[in-house]
């Protein structure tokens, strides 16, 4: 029998990644369930997988049938969303990014989650995806010494993260339509640290992987209309990540640089909200040879589903620590970031 799914949240990725990825998964899990926040999309995508819809979080987590609850809600609610999942006896919580949005509230979520043995999955996609473990696989293997990294990303608007901005401007500091004043400091800490913890965390857990001690924050400053760049080094290799939102739109570019002592080595990762299986992996030697690699059908989403279902049936095990370690990584980089910026320093 499959595991009942039950899914708080009904946005875009709700429609777009999680159902049309479920539905390859029949066997393992049926979606039962869907809430939302009172905007009637849960009825209708309920009504598409013969699931039942409701509003909030409290009755989806009463329902019996819910085994798995997955939290597409916004970043600020996660931590009390898994913690109560875990109070109402769920087997498993599928979080997407990310885990909590302060170290107090990812602290209290690991706790309970590992005294309980709730099975928990951050969503972070990147670092399931097929590409990723091929890249590290060729640097660990050819033991190539990693120099820099950089992560660029141009994206087209995202409602979500221009509300967030919105929010942060007043009347007084926002000239026209809503835009922040990024010359506040306490407006540009705010929307970095907000990106930080939902665009960059996409990633960091693989600049973890690499960089695993953060030492300092050279350079933090809020790009607009919106995006950031933030400089840091750890473990004594220098990390710059660039994004930004254009109003007009944009090209979709999500790239991962890592230069090494010998060569150049790139994973583009495909747009967000589509299935085109994996992300490239390019190689560029010192000779000039560039090397690209298959791409894998199978891309992130699938792949972090899989390896809940995995952990639920026993061949696998719910790593807490490095969870909770993860979270830690972008809750440091983040609040370093936001604490130069409104310091003055940028």
């Amino acid at each position: 029998m499959p595991l009942g799914v039950g899914i708080v949240g009904a946005g875009p990725g709700v429609a777009a990644l999680h159902l049309p990825t479920l539905s390859r998964f029949a066997a393992e899990f049926e979606v039962v369930h869907i809430s939302d926040s009172g905007g009637g999309r849960a009825a209708e995508l309920a009504e598409r997988v013969g699931a039942r819809s409701s509003s909030g979080i409290e009755e989806l987590l009463h329902d019996e049938r819910v085994e798995v609850v997955v939290l597409c809600s916004p970043p600020a609610e996660h931590a009390a969303q898994i913690l109560a999942s875990v109070a109402a006896g769920k087997r498993a919580v599928l979080c997407e990014k990310p885990l909590a949005t302060t170290t107090a509230d990812a602290q209290a979520v690991i706790d309970a989650c590992r005294e309980a043995g709730t099975a928990l999955l951050v969503g972070t996609n990147h670092l399931y995806d097929p590409a990723w473990g091929r890249a590290k696989h060729y640097l660990l293997a050819g033991e190539h010494t990693v120099r820099a990294i950089s992560v660029t990303l141009a994206l087209p608007p995202n409602g979500r993260y221009h509300e967030v901005v919105t929010e942060l401007s007043s009347p007084a500091a926002a000239p026209g339509r809503g835009a922040p004043d990024l010359s506040v400091p306490p407006i540009a800490a705010s929307v970095v640290r907000q990106l930080i913890t939902g665009l960059a965390v996409h990633d960091l857990p693989m600049l973890r992987d690499l960089a695993p001690m953060i030492e300092e924050v050279l350079f933090a400053r809020a790009v607009a209309p919106i995006g950031y760049v933030v400089g840091y080094r750890a473990s004594g290799i220098p990390v710059r990540l660039t994004t930004v939102m254009l109003p007009d739109g944009a090209d979709a570019l999500w790239r991962l640089d890592i230069t090494t002592d010998t060569d150049l080595l790139e994973v583009s990762f495909p747009p967000a909200f589509v299935h085109s299986g994996s992300a490239e992996v390019h190689v560029t030697a010192d000779t000039g040879k560039r090397t690209r690699y298959p791409i894998n059908p199978v891309d992130g989403y699938q792949a972090e589903w899989r390896a809940l279902a995995d952990v639920l049936n026993g061949s696998s095990v719910v790593e807490y620590d490095e969870l909770l370690d993860d979270a830690m990584y972008a809750l440091t980089l983040a609040d370093s970031a936001a604490e130069l910026i409104e310091g003055g320093i940028r």
